[in-house]
């Protein structure tokens, strides 16, 4: 069997990737009116006096809701919430693995951007924290600002922001292999969605001047009248240059390019025509925009792709368990932009420089030190900025 084979032989044994486990023991009449009635009407009356209690007094303090309305869901695009749920649980075991995070999975059968928004605010009080999962473009943008507005509890599109902060990471040891400045470097980023727009906002946060989106029409200009809002406003903050073409005229030049678009849509030449040491991150999945032994060929000096059987794996799951464990606890109100920040340099800390190589610029995966290192960096960056609302 291949892999798609033997995954989908698994999860008709699994029946399911998560499961509703009692912390309460109820072995006992005692123990039953403790855990339930009459006993649990003392907790109850005392969140009603004091809203922030229940997140002492129940698992919200550790609970996320993984929301989609299947709209996005890996590279399947719209295959219905219900279709999307095996992701959905999927995405709640790596939070339990990894941070000993507990998450639910949420599918909401509608693309109504306000309909969405209401339904998730008004089942916010029973967790946390909110991860958005695989919605379209444009309109995770409008949900996540809605929802942000209107939410007391961090809510995070791991789409954009998880893929944006474990590419950060990866660039910032890149440049490290290459000996280049982010500052001083030329960017081209293919796809301009979701994690394409997130990528570069997040790039330019960490210093970067001279970065190019390119969408399938061509590169991403002010003054261009067929660009929705967001990457209208994204076409004031980037290529400054006023650059006009295709993918191949902007990667002329180029110091590093990053993939979040289609397969094979990079050339050998297109490589050859960038700057010396380029630096390719092609992470369409699960076809890269130019396979890495061909980027390799053209003279790319670091690869990385979304896969896990090459090297340097570009994986969101070194981002997104640790972030929430630091906003659960401390409380934070959102997760701001220092918080990513911190976050993405945790995460290529992880690497020292004696490890550091063309090969091995980020962390695996499985490594048990992401969770706790990036929460910790989180936590401080979170009380740093005031987001947080328990210093610990």
């Amino acid at each position: 069997m291949d892999i798609r084979e033997e995954s989908l032989q698994k999860h008709y044994e699994w029946n399911g990737k998560i499961e509703v486990i009692s912390r309460a023991k109820i072995e006992s009449s005692k123990d039953l009116s403790l855990a339930y009635t009459p006993g649990v009407a003392e907790p109850c009356l005392v969140i009603q006096k004091d809203y922030e209690k229940s997140f002492e007094l129940t698992r919200r303090n550790n609970l996320v809701a993984v929301v989609t309305d299947g709209t996005a869901v890996l590279g399947l695009g719209d295959i219905g919430p219900e279709a999307g749920m095996p992701v959905m649980e999927g995405k709640c075991a790596l939070f339990k693995t990894f941070a000993d995070v507990d998450a639910f999975p949420i599918c909401v059968r509608s693309k109504d951007v306000d309909e969405i928004v209401k339904t998730i605010y008004l089942i916010s009080g029973s967790f946390g924290g909110i991860n958005l999962e695989d919605i379209s473009a444009p309109r995770c943008f409008e949900i996540e600002r809605k929802l942000k507005e209107l939410c007391d509890i961090p809510v995070f599109h791991d789409d954009q922001h998880g893929t944006a902060i474990v590419v950060a990471a990866a660039l910032l040891n890149a440049l490290k292999v290459v000996k280049k400045n982010i500052n001083e470097i030329k960017t081209v980023i293919s796809g301009a969605g979701s994690a394409g727009i997130a990528i570069a906002k997040h790039l330019l946060n960490l210093g970067l001047k001279n970065v190019i989106l390119v969408d399938r029409v061509g590169i991403i200009c002010e003054g261009e009248g067929n660009l929705n809002s967001e990457k209208q406003y994204m076409a004031t903050i980037t290529n400054r240059n006023h650059l006009k073409g295709s993918l191949a005229d902007a990667l002329k030049g180029a110091d590093v390019f990053i993939g979040v678009s289609a397969p094979n849509i990079v050339s050998e030449e297109m490589v050859k025509s960038m700057n010396t040491d380029p630096i390719v991150f092609a992470m369409s999945n699960p076809n890269p925009e130019i396979m890495p032994d061909l980027a390799k060929k053209a003279g790319a000096r670091v690869i990385g792709t979304g896969r896990s059987d090459f090297p340097n794996q570009i994986n969101n799951v070194l981002a997104f368990p640790g972030i929430f464990r630091g906003a659960l606890d401390c409380r934070a109100k959102e997760i701001n932009e220092e918080m990513k920040v911190a976050a993405s340099y945790a995460i290529a800390n992880l690497v020292s420089d004696e490890e550091l190589t063309e090969e091995y610029i980020l962390p695996t995966a499985l490594d048990k030190r992401i969770g706790g290192v990036v929460s910790k960096a989180v936590i401080e960056a979170a009380v740093k900025t005031g987001a947080s609302r328990v210093v610990k």
